[in-house]
C-alpha cells in the first residue's frame, strides 16, 4: 500500500525577518524602495545636468578660441599682404614718431629759412594816370618833377575822372629815402571837408614856407601821420602827407608843378616815373 507523500515547505526564521523598526519612522520596508528609486533618479538627474555644463562650457570655450566664434578651421596661420601686416602691427606709437619727426623737420626749416621783416612794395609807372588828368581832369593838375630816384611810387589811384560833376582826385603814394611814406593827394573837392579828411586832423598846428609858399601843417600823433596842406586860388587842394618828416614831406611838395592841359595823343612814358615831362 503506497504512502501519499506531502511536499515539504521551509519557513524563513524568525530571526531573519527584518523588524519593524528598521526603517526610520516605522514605515514598511516596500515603502522605503521608492525613496532609493527616486534618490538614484535624482543622482542621475544631477549628473545628466553636470555633463551638460561642461560640454557648454567646453563649446563656449571653443568659440572664444576661434575668431567670430565658429569653428575652428584645420588650417594653418593665415597669410595676410605687407600692407594688412603693416597696419595690423603699426600702432598709435609708431604714428606718434612719425608725426613729432615731421614737426621736427618743419621747425628745422623754418628755422634755417632766411626771412625778411620788411614789405617789399612794387613800383608802379603813373604817367597813364598823369595823362588822363592832363586830358580830362575839370582842373590844373598838380605832379611832382625832377624829385631823385631814391622817391619810389608805389601807388596811383584816380577817383571821380569822367563820371560826371563830382570831384575828382589824384592819389600818387611814394617811399621815401628814408623808407618811410608820404603821398600826394589833390581833388577839387570842398576844402573843408577834403583837407580835414587827407590829414585825419581838423586843427593845424602851424604853418611852414616851401620855395616862398605857405603850407599848414598838421599832425595826428595816434597814427604817425604828418601832413602839409595848401588850397588854390581855383579851389583845388594840394596835401603832401604820411608818416615821413616834414623835411621830406617839404621835398615833395617843393617838387610839385603845374601840367598843361593835353586834348588828345596817347601818354608817353618817361625814363622815370618820378620824372613826369
Amino acid at each position: 500500500m503506497s504512502e501519499k507523500t506531502t511536499p515539504a515547505t521551509t519557513e524563513a526564521p524568525p530571526s531573519e525577518a527584518p523588524p519593524s523598526d528598521a526603517v526610520p519612522g516605522g514605515a514598511a520596508p516596500e515603502d522605503a524602495a521608492p525613496d532609493a528609486g527616486e534618490n538614484a533618479t535624482a543622482n542621475d538627474a544631477g549628473g545628466a545636468a553636470a555633463a551638460g555644463d561642461a560640454a557648454a562650457d567646453g563649446q563656449a570655450a571653443a568659440r572664444a578660441e576661434t575668431p567670430g566664434g565658429g569653428r575652428a578651421a584645420a588650417t594653418g596661420p593665415v597669410r595676410v599682404s605687407p600692407a594688412v601686416y603693416k597696419r595690423l602691427t603699426t600702432g598709435l606709437g609708431g604714428f606718434t614718431m612719425a608725426m613729432g619727426a615731421c614737426l621736427l623737420l618743419v621747425a628745422a626749416i623754418y628755422l634755417i629759412t632766411p626771412r625778411s621783416h620788411q614789405e617789399v612794395l612794387p613800383t608802379v609807372d603813373y604817367q597813364s594816370q598823369l595823362w588822363a588828368m592832363r586830358s580830362d581832369a575839370p582842373y590844373t593838375v598838380y605832379a611832382p618833377e625832377n624829385l631823385p630816384p631814391t622817391w619810389r611810387p608805389t601807388s596811383s589811384r584816380l577817383h571821380g575822372l569822367g563820371e560826371g560833376k563830382g570831384p575828382v582826385a589824384w592819389h600818387l603814394g611814394f617811399v621815401t629815402p628814408s623808407d618811410e611814406y608820404a603821398a600826394l593827394e589833390q581833388s577839387n573837392e570842398k576844402a573843408s571837408e577834403y583837407v580835414p579828411r587827407m590829414t585825419n586832423n581838423k586843427k593845424p598846428i602851424g604853418t611852414q614856407q616851401v620855395d616862398g609858399v605857405t603850407w599848414t601843417k598838421y599832425h595826428r600823433k595816434d597814427k604817425k601821420a604828418n601832413s602839409l596842406a595848401r588850397t588854390l586860388p581855383n579851389g583845388v587842394s594840394l596835401v603832401v602827407t604820411g608818416t615821413a618828416s616834414y623835411e621830406e614831406l617839404a621835398v615833395l611838395a617843393a617838387s610839385l608843378k603845374p601840367q598843361p592841359r593835353t586834348t588828345g595823343g596817347v601818354p608817353v612814358p618817361t625814363a622815370s616815373p618820378s620824372n613826369p615831362s
